[in-house]
């Protein structure tokens, strides 16, 4: 599948194919190596990945930092759709901030009781994303619905540059 056809999948379905694969592998290290060895294995194998995959998005776009940002969240966006609920507080030339009320990710991950692989294929790659606008793009996150908040705090401040 090329990034094309990725671009047509909604981004709960291929969390959901990527689950499906990554779960069956995490369970058989953890028998083999313990919970704790495994999770960090599984860790340090697919945040560097997924890391990688968005900023290979970030690479095709052209223009400033911050008009990178922009531009992959255009493409991410439409991928999350109604999955995620939020809530602006503020959207101006100097940052942006909202809260995210609901996220059918992190349901999901709960119901698989998975919430660190949802950290790190989720809600990791709102850093990676804000790594594309460095240094005019910043953001502070202190608490996740996937961790167990009862709603992820967003705060994008845009960096005169």
């Amino acid at each position: 599948m090329d990034s094309t056809d990725v671009k047509n999948i909604p981004l709960f379905d291929e969390i959901k194919i990527q689950t499906k694969v990554i779960l069956p592998i995490l369970n058989a290290l953890r028998a083999e190596l313990g919970k704790e060895k495994a999770d960090t294995l599984i860790c340090n194998a697919l945040r560097p990945h997924v890391r990688d995959v968005y900023h290979q998005i970030g690479e095709r776009k052209s223009g400033t930092p911050h008009e990178k940002w922009e531009q992959v969240w255009d493409e991410v966006r439409p991928r999350i759709g109604e999955n995620v609920e939020r809530d602006f507080i503020k959207n101006d030339s100097n940052g942006r901030e909202y809260n995210v009320k609901r996220c059918r990710f992190a349901e999901y991950f709960k119901e698989l009781n998975e919430p660190e692989l949802g950290t790190i294929l989720m809600c990791d790659f709102d850093y990676y994303i804000a790594e594309i606008g460095d240094p005019i793009v910043e953001l502070t996150r202190t608490q996740t619905i996937m961790e167990g908040a009862d709603h992820c705090d967003f705060c994008y401040r845009f960096n005169k540059g």
